[in-house]
Order: C-alpha cells, then structure tokens, then sequence
C-alpha cells in the first residue's frame, strides 16, 4: 500500500510541531510549536493567515471557540489564553502547574486541563474560573479527553493509571495498559475510550472498563490519535523511531491508508470535524495537510539502479 503524498507540506513553520487544531468550517487550521507561537492556515492552500507569540513556552492545546471568531490556548508554561483570530489576547490566567494536555467543551463552558502535577483542574470557560481540582495521578498528566454528549472525562498519566468519570462523580481507575497512554480519545458515541501507547492502541468499554489490546503496524510510540465522524477508524501518529501517519480500523487496528511520514519523530495527528482534511505535524517542524476529498495523485520513487539502467538502455 504506497503512501499518499500530502497535498501541502509548511515547512519549518516551528521550532518541533505540538498542537493542531481545525476550525468548525474546515476553512482554517490552527497550528502551535514549541516556541510557544500560534499559526493560522488558509485552507486547503495552506497560505498563512496570521502568526502570532503567544506563550513563553510550547502549545500543548488549541480549539477554536465561538463560531471560529476566536482561539483558546494552553502551554507548558501554565497559562490558558483567549485570542481573536488575528492575535489579540482576551483573557489569560496562570494555573499553578504546567500543562501537558487540553480538553474544551463550549457547550458545557468547560475547560479540563491535566498538569504535570498530576492534577486534572476543570475551568469555567467563560471567566476561566477555577470548578474543580483533582488529583488523580502519582505522576505527571499524559492526556486528557472530554466527551460532550455524555459528559464524560478521561485521564492517563506516567504512573501508567487511567481514569474515566462523569461531571459531578468521582474518578474512577480503569485497567492499567501495559505502557503509558499517551492520547486519550472518547468514541463519537461516548460507548468506548481509545488510547495510544508503545505499538499498540487501548481499547476500553466504558460499560464495564473492560480492556483490550489492539495492534498496529506503528514501530514505535503511538503518541496522537484522532477519530474519524463514525467512529469506525482513527488517524494516527508515530513517535520514538516511527514517524507514520496511518488511518486505522478502530477494531483491529490494521492500516486503512498509510500517509507520507514525517521526516523526523511524529507528534500530532487531527482530522478535521466534517472528515474532509488531516493534518500532522512532528519533531522535523513541519505540518502536513491532506484533502481527502481531492488526494494527490500516487507519486513512484524508482532506485537509483533502475534509472540508471534505463539510461544505459535508453543509449543502447
């Protein structure tokens, strides 16, 4: 199965990619390094927007907010920020950990961020407002999710534990996968929770948070997955030795297409909410975009010796 070539490659547009995020329209992708600058890309030509510095240290979320006329941000260096769309700064608060993950709900006005505390802390969207703090992990927070219809959360940290609870209850652990979960990802229908891990995706059912192994083909950490609108595949991302980018069976975990890879180890993968675009960004700075409505054509790379015996042929 060759792999398909993105429709365009930003080149060197951070110092290491970290955070991706589409806007509801499919008309903007928002990007964020580990310089702690915010980037828009006019789709799908990817012709930049604006760009902006908006955090001292890298973006670890992103999500555009209110009819895509703004953007929220966290970043390791413990700030959440509310930005207009050409990068003017709203509202900005200091939480008291670095942020390692994001989630957002602007429907519930909430914002879950885990930190490298340990701590899982739920904000008020409209005034950042502190609602929650919770301390659920011996470690630092790998990821956080959030289920909106169903309001459901999900963590994972370094001590390998995984939480799952509804707004209002108290957390509760599911069975621990064998490696770290580094994303944390709710089905559309809010019946399963999926993670990423060392080759293999986690696969729990929420009824009763049985869990089952999945394997893929990645060669390494599975670092970022994205769900596909019915749930029944996943983009996904390499890191440490694999920098594929795949598009999964969420069931069996084999390779529905497999994407050009990054040049260096892979760190974000997201599909956009109507499924049109996937965009991926990694270790190498760059960010690449695919049209899965309009793919480029299949390109073929031949060996050197093969060319070379066509031009002694082609002198014979």
């Amino acid at each position: 199965m060759p792999s398909i070539p993105a429709n365009v490659i930003l080149r060197d547009v951070h110092n290491n990619g970290y955070s991706l995020a589409f806007d509801d329209r499919s008309e903007t992708l928002a990007s964020g390094g580990a310089e702690g600058r915010i980037r828009l890309w006019r789709l799908p030509d990817g012709q930049e927007l604006v760009g902006w510095k908006a955090h001292t240290d890298s973006l670890q979320g992103l999500k555009f907010l209110n009819r895509d006329h703004e953007l929220l941000s966290a970043a390791y260096d413990g700030t959440l920020a509310r930005w207009t769309r050409d990068g003017t700064l709203l509202q900005r608060i200091t939480s008291p950990a670095p942020i390692n993950s994001m989630a957002v709900d602007e429907t519930t006005a909430l914002i879950v961020t885990g930190h490298r505390d340990g701590h899982v802390r739920l904000w008020r969207l409209t005034d950042f407002a502190l609602v929650n703090d919770m301390h659920p992990h011996r470690g630092a927070v790998r990821a956080v999710a959030y289920h909106a219809d169903t309001r459901q959360l999900a963590s994972s940290g370094t001590d390998r534990r995984v939480f799952s609870w509804r707004l209002g209850e108290a957390p509760r652990q599911l069975p621990a996968p064998p490696t770290d979960a580094r994303d944390l990802a709710f089905s559309p229908d809010g019946t399963s929770l999926m993670g990423g891990g060392w080759f293999n995706l986690f696969h729990w059912r929420l009824d009763d948070g049985r869990l089952r192994i999945v394997r893929t083909e990645h060669r390494g950490l599975v670092i970022s997955i994205s769900f596909s609108q019915d749930g029944r595949s996943l983009a996904s991302i390499g890191n440490e030795t694999d920098s594929a980018v795949y598009l999964l069976d969420t069931w069996t975990g084999a390779v529905l297409k497999r994407f050009q890879p990054h040049e260096q180890c892979g760190t974000y993968v997201r599909l956009s909410k109507d499924g049109r675009y996937l965009a991926s960004t990694s270790d190498d700075a760059n960010v690449h975009i695919w049209d899965l409505l309009h793919l480029l054509p299949e390109r073929k790379i031949y060996p050197k010796e093969n060319v070379f015996a066509l031009n002694i042929h082609a002198e014979d």
